[in-house]
């Protein structure tokens, strides 16, 4: 299916998209560092990932059957749930929840400025968006940010050139999954009666991958501080999706990639003022740039909004 377009424009409408991509950053901003916090409160990665993203699940499900938006169940729908919570869910997150404890929470935040540029090329590709210099502009000036990013974590030394790639690619299944979703959208569906499949759907995927590398997902921390990040991640997980497929439904997935930059700037600030880790001089620049590149791509939707 097209993707959704935008709601006519108004006076309010035009800055809801924007409102939206910063609350979803920052939610988004706020995974990496929560991680970080439950590695060091006992939890395995992607033990910490599944129950969170299956708690989040449930949530959303319940409020989407409490406001009388139950998801569809037919087979369409399935595949779609399943697909998305591979590509925009299970994939990525494996991926930059295993990189935390090996190249900093700050690092992984800033990675998700990747998803902007990769998503405006697949855009322009299938003809979902047309070349407007601004935005494009906005995004590789974003892209810049990621790439200086990149390059001061390298010439730091002590981060495993794995775990390194590993959180450039995750970016790449989040992108992917910000066009999938736009496409192959299932008529006359609400964004709130996707958001619980996409976070099931991730859960359900999650589970075989960690019986089969011998995560230990039942293994939880002795101290109630654990779980109460636990609580805080699914409930951060069912708010973050929520919005995210709203935002997606009227503001397209172009702007809407536009949330792994926020989410960055955020993610990275936390990580450095609030859990104390190192920013180099690059990561500044970084930071500048993909600020740059977020205000070029909303200045340039708002007037075509």
């Amino acid at each position: 299916m097209p993707d959704v377009p935008a709601a006519p424009a108004t006076r309010t409408s035009a800055w809801l998209p924007l409102a939206l991509l910063l609350l979803v950053g920052i939610l988004l901003g706020l995974n990496a560092n929560l991680v970080k916090l439950a590695i060091g409160a006992g939890w395995p990665p992607v033990a910490f990932l599944l129950w969170s993203v299956a708690g989040g699940g449930v949530l959303l499900l319940g409020l989407a059957i409490t406001l009388g938006d139950t998801p569809g169940t037919r087979g369409r729908h399935f595949v779609y749930y399943l697909v998305s919570g591979l590509v925009s869910m299970a994939l990525p997150n494996a991926l930059a929840y295993g990189a935390v404890p090996h190249v900093g929470a700050g690092f992984v935040s800033l990675c998700m400025a990747f998803p902007p540029l990769l998503t405006y090329v697949l855009a322009l590709t299938l003809r979902m968006e047309h070349l407007r210099w601004v935005r494009a502009a906005g995004i590789l000036c974003g892209l810049a940010g990621a790439l200086l990013l990149a390059l001061g974590k390298t010439r730091e030394g002590g981060a495993e050139v794995f775990w390194v790639v590993a959180a450039l690619i995750g970016p790449v299944f989040l992108a992917i999954g910000n066009i999938y979703r736009s496409k192959r959208w299932p008529a006359g569906a609400s964004a709130l009666s996707l958001a619980p499949g996409l976070l099931l759907g991730g859960a359900v995927l999650l589970w075989p991958y960690a019986v089969l590398t011998g995560v230990p997902i039942l293994q939880a921390p002795a101290e109630v501080q654990g779980w109460w990040l636990l609580l805080i991640q699914m409930v951060v997980f069912a708010a973050t999706y929520a919005l995210y497929f709203v935002l997606q439904k009227i503001a397209g997935p172009v702007y809407l990639s536009q949330v792994g930059s926020v989410g960055a700037i955020f993610g990275a600030a936390v990580a450095v003022f609030v859990l104390g880790e190192q920013a180099g001089f690059l990561m500044f620049v970084a930071a500048v740039a993909i600020i740059v590149g977020v205000l070029l791509v909303n200045r340039k939707q708002q007037a075509v909004t």
